[in-house]
């Protein structure tokens, strides 16, 4: 299990941008493929960011429509979600989970609490 907290969201204009940020306890960090997901209100919860352990792979869900980029610091035991020309249909609490293969379900062994991300038009 890793801990991870996330943080970065808040209240945005559409059109905007954010950086979410998501810190893990683990000196395996860089063993993981890690993760961002995401639950608007009354959904399910849903994939947007997967990078493998290297930085060598990145996939994204269809949605992002290259408005988002995943990236890591394994030094810093760190990964990021630049999330650029927010919707209001972004509006969410993101999730970063942490896992031992890149996967685009929710087959991850450790989750944070998430940060509330709402874009307003």
């Amino acid at each position: 299990q890793v801990q991870l907290v996330e943080s970065g969201g808040g209240l945005v204009q559409a059109g905007g941008s954010l950086r979410l940020s998501c810190a893990a306890s683990a000196r395996a960090f860089s063993n993981y493929a890690m993760a961002w997901f995401r639950q608007a209100p009354g959904k399910q919860r849903e994939f947007v960011a997967v990078v493998s352990w290297n930085n060598d792979m990145t996939r994204y869900a269809d949605f992002v429509e290259g408005r988002f980029t995943i990236s890591r610091d394994n030094a810093k035991n760190t990964v990021y979600l630049q999330m650029n020309s927010l919707k209001p249909e972004d509006t969410a609490v993101y999730y970063c989970a942490a896992g031992a293969v890149v996967s685009t379900t929710e087959n991850y062994h450790s989750w944070g609490q998430g940060t509330q991300v709402t874009v307003f038009s």
